[in-house]
Protein backbone atom coordinates (compact mmCIF):
# COMPACT_ATOMS: atom_id res chain seq x y z
CA UNK A 1 0.00 0.00 0.00
CA UNK A 2 2.92 2.36 0.95
CA UNK A 3 4.12 2.22 -2.65
CA UNK A 4 0.81 2.92 -4.04
CA UNK A 5 0.77 5.72 -2.13
CA UNK A 6 3.65 7.07 -3.28
CA UNK A 7 3.24 6.40 -6.86
CA UNK A 8 -0.26 8.26 -6.33
CA UNK A 9 1.46 11.07 -4.65
CA UNK A 10 4.59 11.79 -7.08
CA UNK A 11 1.45 11.57 -10.13
CA UNK A 12 -0.83 13.95 -8.51
CA UNK A 13 2.65 16.04 -7.42
CA UNK A 14 3.42 16.53 -11.30
CA UNK A 15 -0.33 17.08 -11.89
CA UNK A 16 -0.68 20.16 -9.42
CA UNK A 17 2.93 21.53 -10.18
CA UNK A 18 2.71 21.40 -13.59
CA UNK A 19 -1.02 22.82 -13.50
CA UNK A 20 0.16 25.94 -10.94
CA UNK A 21 2.83 26.17 -13.30
CA UNK A 22 0.48 27.15 -16.30
CA UNK A 23 -1.83 28.81 -14.03
CA UNK A 24 0.72 31.19 -12.84
CA UNK A 25 2.63 31.66 -16.22
CA UNK A 26 0.78 30.87 -19.09
CA UNK A 27 -2.21 32.41 -18.20
CA UNK A 28 -2.84 34.19 -21.20
CA UNK A 29 -2.74 30.59 -23.52
CA UNK A 30 -4.99 29.07 -21.10
CA UNK A 31 -7.24 32.44 -21.18
CA UNK A 32 -8.11 31.57 -25.00
CA UNK A 33 -9.62 28.18 -24.34
CA UNK A 34 -11.09 27.98 -20.70
CA UNK A 35 -14.30 29.78 -19.80
CA UNK A 36 -13.30 30.08 -16.33
CA UNK A 37 -9.92 31.37 -16.86
CA UNK A 38 -11.91 34.30 -18.89
CA UNK A 39 -14.11 35.36 -16.44
CA UNK A 40 -12.04 35.13 -13.54
CA UNK A 41 -9.71 37.71 -12.35
CA UNK A 42 -6.16 36.06 -13.35
CA UNK A 43 -5.60 37.32 -9.54
CA UNK A 44 -7.76 35.02 -8.57
CA UNK A 45 -5.61 31.73 -11.10
CA UNK A 46 -2.60 33.05 -9.36
CA UNK A 47 -3.52 32.50 -5.98
CA UNK A 48 -4.34 29.10 -7.00
CA UNK A 49 -1.56 28.40 -9.36
CA UNK A 50 0.68 29.01 -6.11
CA UNK A 51 -1.39 26.80 -3.32
CA UNK A 52 -1.27 23.81 -6.18
CA UNK A 53 2.83 24.24 -6.67
CA UNK A 54 3.25 24.15 -2.66
CA UNK A 55 0.25 22.09 -2.27
CA UNK A 56 2.47 19.76 -4.78
CA UNK A 57 5.54 20.08 -3.26
CA UNK A 58 4.02 19.25 0.47
CA UNK A 59 2.97 16.08 -1.04
CA UNK A 60 6.09 14.37 -1.95
CA UNK A 61 9.17 16.38 -0.06
CA UNK A 62 8.07 16.17 4.17
CA UNK A 63 7.82 12.50 3.34
CA UNK A 64 10.25 11.52 1.27
CA UNK A 65 13.10 13.77 3.53
CA UNK A 66 11.37 12.31 6.64
CA UNK A 67 10.73 16.03 8.04
CA UNK A 68 7.36 16.45 9.53
CA UNK A 69 5.01 13.97 7.94
CA UNK A 70 2.17 15.30 9.43
CA UNK A 71 2.00 17.76 5.98
CA UNK A 72 1.63 15.31 3.67
CA UNK A 73 -2.19 14.63 4.43
CA UNK A 74 -2.62 18.16 4.97
CA UNK A 75 -1.04 19.11 1.57
CA UNK A 76 -3.57 16.07 0.33
CA UNK A 77 -6.63 18.16 2.43
CA UNK A 78 -5.72 21.49 0.70
CA UNK A 79 -5.46 19.62 -3.02
CA UNK A 80 -8.55 17.98 -2.23
CA UNK A 81 -10.36 21.52 -1.41
CA UNK A 82 -8.17 23.38 -4.43
CA UNK A 83 -9.52 20.39 -7.08
CA UNK A 84 -12.89 20.79 -6.15
CA UNK A 85 -13.18 24.56 -5.99
CA UNK A 86 -11.96 24.91 -9.03
CA UNK A 87 -14.30 22.16 -10.37
CA UNK A 88 -16.93 24.59 -8.89
CA UNK A 89 -15.50 27.59 -10.61
CA UNK A 90 -15.75 25.09 -14.40
CA UNK A 91 -19.60 23.58 -13.48
CA UNK A 92 -19.95 27.39 -12.87
CA UNK A 93 -18.97 28.51 -16.01
CA UNK A 94 -20.15 25.58 -18.29
CA UNK A 95 -16.78 25.20 -18.35
CA UNK A 96 -17.15 21.05 -18.97
CA UNK A 97 -13.62 19.97 -21.03
CA UNK A 98 -11.13 20.59 -17.57
CA UNK A 99 -13.78 19.07 -15.23
CA UNK A 100 -12.20 15.08 -15.59
CA UNK A 101 -8.73 16.73 -15.27
CA UNK A 102 -9.38 18.20 -11.88
CA UNK A 103 -12.00 15.67 -10.54
CA UNK A 104 -9.49 13.15 -10.87
CA UNK A 105 -6.83 15.31 -9.48
CA UNK A 106 -9.67 15.63 -6.42
CA UNK A 107 -9.74 11.98 -5.95
CA UNK A 108 -6.32 11.32 -6.09
CA UNK A 109 -5.98 14.14 -2.83
CA UNK A 110 -8.87 12.12 -1.28
CA UNK A 111 -7.07 8.81 -1.69
CA UNK A 112 -3.79 9.91 -0.25
CA UNK A 113 -5.24 11.85 2.51
CA UNK A 114 -6.96 8.59 3.70
CA UNK A 115 -3.80 6.49 3.35
CA UNK A 116 -1.89 9.01 4.92
CA UNK A 117 -4.13 9.82 7.72
CA UNK A 118 -4.87 5.88 8.48
CA UNK A 119 -0.73 5.22 8.18
CA UNK A 120 -0.10 8.34 10.35
CA UNK A 121 -2.43 6.90 13.71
Amino acid sequence: MSIALWIIQAVLAWFAIAGGYFQLFKFADLKTSVVAMQQLPQGVWAVLGAVGIIAGLGLVFPAAFKIMPVVTPIAAAVMLAHSLLIAAFYLYFGDKAPLPYVLVMALLAAIILYGRLKWLA
